[in-house]
């Protein structure tokens, strides 16, 4: 997906914030925002959101000497949705649908998210997402997939998402492969972050060798890359996944909520739907052994 103009006020929101987050004072501040403009004007024409993203939190990270400024959010965020734990898979396995009702927890989660907003409010959105229509439903494609794969590669997104996606994990009639950043950015979900939401409990966890928001293969190891090409299901979670992989041939779910008008305009729902889009093209098949 291309980087909007409407991305930009997005990108200098971010920037401030991590500043702050990391201590900044307001003539550093300032400056972090006078570069991010300068970064701006450099952006490729076909640059997607998170690679912008990525530029801006790697200059705020080496300016500030503060390798991870979302630390304490993060650990935040999964100590919050880790209470809410014992509900949800109570709500799960009481459902007709025990794995319907998880991919929507999975999605319910990616309200954590502060690449678009500073706060949530985690029980109204996970009550809100269990009653609400899908605006795009690919859970039919979803099941079929599932009976033509005997393996997930799943696309971490936000630390305290990981508790959310730990549920669907559990759901699971397959081995799942988690993946998370090598390295910290935004509040984007790091080994630590997923071993702190129990994922080793439930999945192997992988790291795709990137610091950037999303997917951007480019920037992505090779084993995580060759990773990516053998899978014949990939979960993806959250918008920036979205942004990074949605112009690919690939057999990608997009799981997520449409936070903000630009990617609402970009699936043509409206802002604050529920998506899990299937891929257009078949899945590629896997033998079982």
């Amino acid at each position: 997906m291309k980087t909007y103009l409407d991305c930009h006020r997005c990108f200098l929101r971010q920037a401030l914030s991590a500043a702050r987050r990391a201590g900044a004072s307001p003539e550093e501040q300032r400056l972090v925002l006078l570069q991010t403009m300068e970064r701006l004007q450099s952006l490729a024409a076909d640059a997607t959101p998170p690679e912008m993203a990525e530029v801006i939190h790697r200059l705020v990270r080496t300016r500030m000497n503060d390798p991870d400024p979302y630390r304490q959010t993060k650990t935040d965020a999964t100590e919050q949705a880790l209470a809410l734990l014992p509900q949800l898979r109570e709500r799960v396995q009481a459902a007709a649908n025990p794995l319907d009702l998880a991919v929507r927890v999975a999605i319910a989660g990616n309200i954590i998210d502060q690449g678009v907003a500073e706060t949530f409010e985690l029980e109204a959105t996970v009550d809100r997402v269990l009653a609400q229509p899908f605006a795009i439903d690919g859970l039919s494609a979803l099941r079929r997939a599932l009976r033509r794969t005997n393996s997930i590669l799943y696309l971490a997104d936000n630390a305290g998402e990981t508790v959310f996606d730990r549920v669907l994990i559990e759901n699971s009639p397959h081995p799942v492969s988690y993946v998370v950043k090598a390295e910290p950015v935004i509040n984007d979900a790091t080994r630590d972050d997923a071993l702190g939401a129990g994922l080793a409990e439930v999945a192997e966890i992988i790291d795709n060798g990137s610091a950037a928001p999303g997917t951007v293969l480019a920037r992505c190891s090779a084993p995580f890359r060759e990773r990516f090409e053998g899978a014949s299901l990939i979960v993806a979670t959250g918008q920036a996944n979205y942004e990074t992989l949605s112009g690919l041939t690939a057999p990608i779910f997009f799981l997520l909520q449409a936070k903000c008008s630009v990617i609402a305009d970009e699936l043509g729902v409206s802002q604050g739907a529920i998506v899990l889009k299937a891929p257009e093209e078949p899945t590629r098949t896997r033998a079982t052994a």
